[in-house]
């Protein structure tokens, strides 16, 4: 929590400034209680009308200064809370976009939304109501209990029992509610994560008829969250009527004394009601307080979490220096690369060695879980390598600084990922200043023209988040037609022709091989038919490399990728 104050550096006029005001707003509710005491103590007393009226009359005015001073000081709190809160989303957004896969796996991504959303939130809210009751709380209760020891000494014991008490049981009560507001954020990470994985996997739900059973999973992350919040509740629902018994008890008792003091005329009855009224203020001191260290316990649990995502290292770093790549012709290299997911017994992949020239296609292929998708992850430094190196032009790719090495690849994953706007601004995506004609011409190379053409808007048809309003062909289409806009040195299929039909398929990777003639082509996939023309295809077998050749090479060498092509083609087609 107190690291994240920092944040309130850039702001600090604004800051003292809100001091100022509250220091203020606090005086002029401290004066008031006086000027209403000499009001009855000298002018109704002395029956003196141009007294009260002239009392009066500065009353007003140090009311409407209270005002304006109250207004100032929400506005100016209000600006720096939201201001500290944009910046500190900037920077956890910015933060969690140097992760690497395995980071935001490690957090989770329900965790990491909950964290940029909901926790910064709880310290927007801090420090707005910090601003305000912080500092005017503590001013307020100092102040009043000096302006009541003024009114009538003999009275102050009833602060001396009020403060100590109000303050035990304010003690006991956050001693309980701390940890049950860390609690709390841990659960509603929780409810998101039931939450996502309901949208996100509806079909499969629907289609197991598992309605029911997602609907038991959230009712009972709800219920959880609902029991904890309650649990706080309940803590603060008791603390409440103390808090007004002891405060209502302590003024029935200053009343009862305070008259008879009056009627002996050991004090002027105005200063019994100043008096009351400090107690007032006392009370209400006391009363915003509780709301306010009810939201520090939990504005401290979120800058935790905040904090942890900060202080959270890359693990894929810029390089110290940025390597040369000196051999144009050497396209993709992986040296004896070796990958290991965090906490996994075994590497992933093992001894992986092979390049992949400019100008031909190089195709990977292999078992469910051999690590082909892995692999190609490797290259754009989705993941880093935990053993040997992968060489682009001649330079390690650790050596690349990211922007640099991913504007060089244009990736189509293995889901087609589509954002919400229009068909050109999720072709654009790769470049911006790309022509109608260019985003035309992508369109056509990846059979996507036609239905694109068919759509009301045609490029400016609006694409729903996810691509929702497009089938799974259509949506692997345009993937594949962004790449094309982009113009990379290096192209990478991750099983991105799965949905196509075998008509659209060869027509596609036709159009397709003629339009990257001199670049390097990476495409993993599962049909054979999708490969077989392939110049280099890569055969992985539980993460190692079982073979590498063209087609007829690996049918007479390569067990491994027999069996594949019997799986998918009958007798006579092998033969």
């Amino acid at each position: 929590m107190i690291r994240l104050l920092t944040y309130l550096r850039p702001y600090w006029r604004q800051v003292l400034l809100g001091v100022i005001l509250v220091l203020v707003e606090a005086m002029s509710n401290l004066y008031l209680p006086n000027l209403n005491a000499a009001i009855v103590n000298n002018g109704i007393a002395r029956g003196d009308l141009g007294y009260i009226i002239r009392t009066g009359a500065f009353m007003l005015l140090v009311t409407l200064l209270l005002g304006v001073c109250a207004a100032l000081a929400v506005y100016n709190s209000s600006k720096v809370a939201m201001s500290v809160g944009r910046d500190l989303r900037g920077d956890v957004f910015r933060k969690v976009q140097g992760f690497s896969q395995a980071q935001v796996n490690r957090f989770g991504v329900s965790s990491l939304i909950t964290r940029t959303t909901n926790d910064v939130q709880q310290i927007q809210m801090a420090v707005l109501m910090g601003m305000n009751i912080m500092l005017f709380a503590p001013f307020m209760a100092i102040g009043s209990i000096f302006m009541a020891l003024r009114q009538d000494a003999a009275l102050s014991w009833s602060i001396v029992f009020l403060v100590p008490v109000l303050g035990v049981l304010l003690a006991l009560n956050l001693r309980r509610v701390v940890p049950l507001f860390r609690e709390m954020q841990v659960k509603i990470d929780r409810l998101n994560q039931v939450v996502r994985e309901k949208l996100s996997g509806v079909r499969v739900i629907r289609a197991f008829v598992k309605s029911e059973h997602e609907e038991q999973r959230f009712g009972k992350a709800n219920a959880d969250l609902t029991s904890t919040a309650l649990e706080i509740q309940k803590h603060f629902a008791l603390f409440m009527p103390l808090q007004f018994l002891v405060i209502n008890l302590a003024n029935v008792i200053v009343t009862w004394v305070g008259s008879r003091r009056v009627d002996m005329g050991a004090m002027p009855i105005g200063n019994l009601t100043a008096f009351l009224t400090y107690i007032m203020h006392i009370l209400f001191s006391v009363m915003i307080s509780v709301m306010m260290f009810s939201m520090i316990p939990r504005a401290s649990a979120s800058a935790d979490r905040i904090v942890e995502v900060l202080d959270e290292e890359p693990e894929i770093g810029e390089p110290s220096a940025a390597g040369v790549m000196d051999d144009a012709d050497a396209g993709v290299q992986f040296d004896r690369v070796e990958f290991a997911y965090p906490g996994a017994q075994a590497p992933v992949l093992k001894d992986i060695s092979f390049r992949a020239r400019p100008g031909q296609v190089t195709a990977i292929i292999g078992g469910t879980g051999s690590g082909k998708s892995t692999l190609v992850n490797l290259l754009p430094r989705l993941y880093e390598v935990t053993g040997g190196r992968i060489m682009v032009d001649g330079c390690d790719i650790r050596e690349m600084p990211l922007k640099e090495l991913r504007d060089l690849i244009g990736c189509v994953p293995q889901k087609a990922v589509l954002f919400s706007g229009t068909i050109a601004s999720n072709l654009r995506y790769g470049r911006e200043d790309a022509a109608d004609e260019e985003l035309w011409r992508a369109l056509s190379i990846a059979q996507a023209a036609d239905f694109v053409k068919a759509m009301p808007g045609g490029l400016d048809a609006p694409v729903a988040q996810g691509g929702t309003n497009l089938s799974g062909g259509q949506r692997q289409r345009l993937a594949i037609a962004r790449a094309l806009v982009k113009r990379p040195k290096i192209y990478i299929f991750d099983d991105s022709f799965s949905a196509l039909d075998f008509r659209t398929d060869a027509a596609l990777r036709q159009a397709l091989m003629k339009e990257v003639e001199d670049e390097v082509v990476l495409i993993v996939a599962q049909r054979i038919s999708t490969i077989m023309n392939a110049d280099q295809i890569i055969v992985l077998d539980q993460g190692r490399i079982a073979g590498i050749g063209r087609h007829a090479e690996l049918m007479e060498h390569c067990e491994v990728y027999r069996e594949i092509v019997r799986s998918q083609l009958g007798e006579d087609e092998v033969a």
